[in-house]
């Protein structure tokens, strides 16, 4: 279902599944769906489907993670309103990289998709 309502707006191939490579089809990506529930939330318990196996971008949404070395500490800030510099910090969650490699591993296709095509798979 979450797939047919946004079909159209698929910044890529939507007979694979795969995300476009062009610069506008990734600069389409960056708003596609932003609205939309999740395809993995159960609208009935409000609970994650797959948290087991959720991608590197859920787990690493809303808290304060560094992406690399002396890079800002990017957050959600709808998460830490009103927090301080120093409350934020005390948050910071260490980036489990290596779990995104092992999840990598499992998924038949590299090429780069959303969660919807992903479940499909």
């Amino acid at each position: 279902m979450w797939l047919v309502e946004h079909e159209a707006g698929f910044p890529g191939n939507f007979e694979t599944g795969a995300l476009g490579k062009s610069p506008e089809e990734r600069e389409r990506f960056e708003n596609f769906a932003d609205e939309a529930p999740c395809p993995a939330l159960d609208t009935e318990t409000g609970r994650c489907d797959v948290y087991q196996w959720r991608p590197m971008t859920c787990r690493l949404f809303g808290p304060p993670v560094r992406m690399g070395a002396g890079e800002a500490l990017g957050h959600c800030e709808l998460c830490f309103k009103g927090a301080s510099e120093a409350e934020v910090a005390a948050c910071e969650m260490e980036v489990p990289f290596e779990l995104e490699s092992e999840i990598l591993a499992e998924i038949p296709s590299s090429d780069e998709t959303v969660v919807a095509f992903a479940l499909l798979k």
